[in-house]
């Protein structure tokens, strides 16, 4: 049976005799004192209990001392319905608690069942069910339909849709082939694959979500800081003042009306109880945090949750981050020869390469390369590649290398481009772009509309390229052919001007990010393509690679706060104002309770609203 099952069982069993109690008052009050204590100590045991544990621990005034003084103090002086009255609602307000916290455990808590219970190893043409953990880099493992992948691999036979939204909060299924990676976590919905590992399942992603995740509430926020250390000098101020007002007063009428004083002091403690306070803050952020995780994005910490709302400068990296990272032929301009011929030629010279560049151009020729027609091939760092064609000398690369060759090529181009040339003869030039990501805009403008008042974007890439990615997707600032120390050169200086206040965001994806993602206010890694050290470096990653997912992070961020602002005003407002009404003896204890128990219920059940957020 759950704790909560236990705990609604002894509060309806306290209920019972708590009603059982007026009903014996009619016949004899000593019989109902009997049955209101009964009532007491079935729902009080285990407050009764952690008080005294919590005393001998050196935790003297905490909501179980308080409750406890409350109770007892109110039967001492007869007024035993109020002091039952007092544990049985203060268990329900517990129990609501417990449910809210519960709930909001659940929406992190649902990401734990990405764990995966096994993997399928292939040795020859046996298959083994082994833990994920005894899994070895190059190990073949078979993900049948169904099942969830166990380790981050590489997909080398078959081919099938995965659910990856427990991973990116993406609900459109993701269609893979050979050569496609796949991320552990994510789910097999249809053909038997095949793949490689790639990654220990230590350094995984599923791996790295789960410790994300189970390691954030450790990283509490200001305002939950500043709950912690409100109650730690509140609760004992609250209990000298009760002191005070239950001894003071009867000092100047002889103490002929000592017991009223002391009614006063005891409902003023039941009042004082900052229990809506001390959860509800927490619960706000750790909902907040569920409610990011839902959306793709996964936060490390509250005090990171917490510090997106005073963003008011976002910088980018771009390759990777406001681009796909992936280059592309975009335009191909002959020289005295056709478009095929020139895209043959860069092709077969590129092709010993693994540069992006090269890839790229072998990819859009798109047919399969005759090695034999290729011979002398060298790469030159930094230039290009010439190669003997059929027994013709050719070359692919850039300016630098047709001048070192004493080919005239033109130089009117902008942006990336392979010039190529065959015997010194000039072909042509084929331009290459990074393809801008599809939201890339609409993550500029998402911003700017939600107070953001500078983007700027850093990259290695030329001015010329810079220039017309900031002006299509709409960024303030860029700064060009950067290297990784001129990159934290510059965030520094950002940081520097900043406000008091204000708080800077980067975005970056690359290992060389990672130095500047430790050094803004919040570091963002790209957690898709996102490398190992970016991902370790930063506060937040964003699952789905999507920089939109910024700005859903942000409106979750505020929403949070609002309710955190919210609970924190409403809970003090209305404690304090039944506080003074109880000392001047205008409230009783049946107010003492609801300003305690409904105060924590209704700030709880507000708390809650973020669990819902839905972009």
């Amino acid at each position: 049976m759950s704790s909560q099952k236990k705990q609604l069982i002894r509060i309806l069993a306290a209920a019972v005799f708590f009603i059982a109690g007026f009903v014996t008052n009619r016949f004899s009050q000593t019989a109902a004192w009997i049955v209101f204590l009964v009532s007491l100590l079935i729902g009080g045991a285990d407050v009764f209990i952690s008080a005294v544990r919590n005393i001998f621990k050196g935790q003297v005034f905490d909501e179980n001392f308080l409750m406890s003084i409350a109770a007892v103090g109110a039967f001492i002086i007869g007024e035993c319905p109020e002091g039952a009255a007092v544990m049985l609602f203060y268990q329900v307000g517990e129990l609501f608690q417990d449910y809210a916290v519960d709930k909001s455990r659940k929406s992190v808590s649902e990401l734990m069942d990405i764990r995966p219970d096994f993997a399928n190893v292939k040795h020859g043409e046996k298959i083994e069910k082994s833990d994920p953990y005894d899994v070895q880099v190059g190990d073949i493992i078979v993900i049948k339909p169904g099942e969830r992948v166990p380790l981050d691999a590489v997909i080398v036979s078959g081919s099938t849709a995965l659910d990856t939204s427990s991973l990116t909060g993406e609900s459109l299924p993701a269609e893979k082939g050979a050569g496609d990676e796949i991320l552990s976590g994510s789910i097999n919905l249809s053909g038997l694959i095949e793949a490689k590992v790639t990654k220990e399942f230590g350094q995984s992603t599923v791996s790295k979500i789960l410790d994300l995740v189970e390691n954030a509430a450790d990283n509490k926020a200001r305002s939950e800081s500043f709950i912690t250390r409100f109650a730690r000098y509140y609760t004992p101020a609250v209990v000298v003042a009760a002191l005070l007002l239950a001894f003071i007063p009867p000092i100047f009428t002889g103490f002929a009306d000592f017991s009223k004083w002391v009614y006063r002091a005891l409902a003023f403690l039941v009042t004082s109880c900052p229990c809506a306070l001390v959860i509800s803050v927490p619960i706000s952020f750790f909902g907040g945090i569920g409610a990011s995780s839902k959306n793709g994005v996964l936060i490390k910490g509250s005090n990171h949750l917490e510090d997106l709302a005073k963003a008011k400068t976002v910088v980018f990296d771009k390759t990777g981050t406001l681009t796909k990272g992936v280059f592309k032929v975009s335009r191909i301009v002959p020289n005295n020869c056709s478009e095929s011929e020139l895209l043959e030629t860069a092709a077969y010279a590129e092709s010993n390469s693994t540069h992006p560049i090269s890839v790229s151009v072998t990819k859009a020729y798109g047919k399969e390369i005759d090695k034999r027609r290729i011979t002398d091939c060298e790469e030159k760092a930094g230039h290009g590649v010439t190669v003997t064609l059929d027994g013709k000398k050719c070359a692919a690369g850039n300016l630098k290398l047709m001048r070192s060759l004493g080919v005239r090529a033109d130089e009117s181009v902008s942006g990336t481009a392979v010039h190529v040339s065959r015997d010194g003869d000039y072909l042509g030039y084929i331009v290459i772009e990074d393809e801008i990501k599809p939201d890339a805009k609409s993550a500029i403008e998402k911003l700017k509309a939600l107070g953001i008042k500078k983007t700027v974007m850093l990259t290695g890439d030329s001015k010329t390229i810079a220039e017309k990615v900031a002006k299509q997707i709409g960024i303030d600032e860029f700064h060009a052919e950067l290297l990784p120390a001129d990159k934290v050169e510059i965030t520094e200086k950002i940081i520097k001007a900043e406000k008091k206040n204000e708080k800077l965001v980067f975005i970056g994806d690359g290992i060389n990010d990672a130095p500047v993602l430790a050094l803004s206010d919040i570091g963002i890694a790209m957690g898709g393509v996102g490398s190992d050290a970016a991902i370790e470096a930063s506060d937040i990653v964003i699952m789905t690679d999507e920089p939109s997912k910024l700005s859903t992070a942000m409106r979750i961020s505020e929403k949070t706060l609002r309710i955190v602002r919210e609970n924190i005003y409403f809970a003090l407002f209305v404690k304090f104002a039944v506080l003074l009404l109880v000392a001047f003896g205008i409230l009783h204890m049946w107010a003492a309770v609801f300003a305690d128990v409904g105060v924590s219920v209704i700030a709880i059940l507000n708390a809650m609203r973020i669990l819902g957020y839905k972009e």
